[in-house]
């Protein structure tokens, strides 16, 4: 009896189980990192207060204690959420800045520690979510948790609605949070609700620019530069939705940069809501290495590489005059010495071949 189980359990697992179509869940997360410091940090970038939102680990929005101001890092969030919500986040980072300052200093005074050292307070909430593959977000598991100088200090056991205190010093804040019911109800309420229904809302937005992205059309081509022996060599992206993007020029497969001369015009709106830019390199014409131009879009998820085909501008007017002279003033020149050796080797004289071909010689040299 066993053995046949056991065969039938095997003959599943390799002839049954590979025709199987299986679809797993989806997770995406909504979080919020606020960082605050003792004291002002003198080190560039680092602010004494910073909030950031993240959309599956993607920013889409920042405050920080220099620029006192929400603002969106995605171009849906610009578009689809009115000022009004810009102004409520504006004030909302205004208060916890002023909320995690306070508590820094009941924290530096529970420890006993000095005002002269720099300490740092975090806080980190949001949720998880389930997607399946009708779209729908079921909620998976609420985070809500703080950190001091780098270590776990206190956090929120949403499924049995306490909160765990990590380290001594937090026990007290717990007991006194764990007593008040309403905070232990609106923190499990905005976990399991409202930071769903805004997960929901941001995922519809980033999901409709992306359905609305359009690709760049990319271009690899030569112009005329001031000297003839020149050529600019232009890579150009245009017709991209959203504006985020990037452009190398690489020489051989390595990236050039400014120091190599590279130029940018920068992201430029296009007459039709898209965007375009456009690199461009001064190089010699007789330069026979491979260019490509690199274009990165996130946007509509294109990674693309063109080769330039070494299609030359033809030279204008004045250069072309130059060359054609100087091929014919070569070739007049030859004919002449041609026929000064046949002459003369015709009609040898002593001394006279020998001194006329040198002569000629040095007028060659000095042409």
């Amino acid at each position: 009896k066993y053995i046949f189980t056991t065969l039938f359990f095997f003959l599943f697992l390799i002839i049954i189980l590979p025709f199987q179509s299986f679809s797993f869940p989806e997770t995406h997360s909504l979080t919020y990192i606020y960082t605050a410091f003792s004291k002002p940090v003198e080190l560039p970038g680092i602010h004494e207060f910073t909030a950031m939102g993240l959309l599956d680990n993607r920013m889409i929005d920042y405050y920080d204690s220099t620029i006192q101001k929400k603002v969106p890092k995605q171009d849906w969030m610009k578009e689809r959420l009115q000022q009004e919500y810009w102004d409520k986040g504006t004030q909302s980072r205004q208060s916890k800045q002023q909320w995690f300052k306070v508590n820094i200093d009941i924290l530096m005074n529970r420890m006993k520690q000095s005002s002269t050292e720099t300490h740092v307070l975090q806080w980190m909430v949001g949720c998880e979510g389930d997607e399946d593959e009708h779209g729908n977000l079921q909620f998976k598991r609420g985070i809500n948790m703080y950190n001091y100088d780098g270590n776990d200090f206190l956090g929120f056991d949403d499924e049995h609605q306490v909160w765990v205190a990590a380290a001594d010093a937090a026990v007290l804040t717990k007991r006194k949070w764990d007593e008040v019911t309403a905070l232990k109800d609106y923190t499990k309420g905005y976990l399991e609700k409202e930071c769903m229904e805004w997960m929901k809302i941001f995922l519809k937005y980033s999901k409709m620019q992306l359905r609305d992205a359009s690709p760049p059309e990319v271009h690899v081509f030569t112009t005329k530069a001031k000297q003839s022996s020149i050529v600019v060599l232009t890579c150009l992206a245009t017709g991209f939705y959203p504006k985020e993007i990037t452009l190398n020029i690489r020489r051989n497969g390595r990236i050039l940069n400014k120091e190599d001369g590279v130029k940018s015009s920068g992201v430029r709106p296009n007459h039709d809501d898209t965007f375009q830019r456009r690199d461009y390199v001064e190089i010699l014409r007789s330069d026979t290495a491979e260019y490509t131009c690199e274009v990165i879009h996130p946007g509509s998820n294109m990674h693309k590489e063109k080769t330039w085909d070494h299609r030359l501008p033809p030279l204008d007017g004045t250069h072309f005059a130059i060359h054609i002279g100087a091929a014919a003033v070569s070739g007049l020149l030859f004919v002449i010495m041609t026929f000064s050796v046949v002459f003369f080797a015709w009609h040898e004289r002593k001394g006279i071949f020998s001194k006329y071909i040198l002569f000629m010689m040095s007028l060659l040299r000095n042409i």
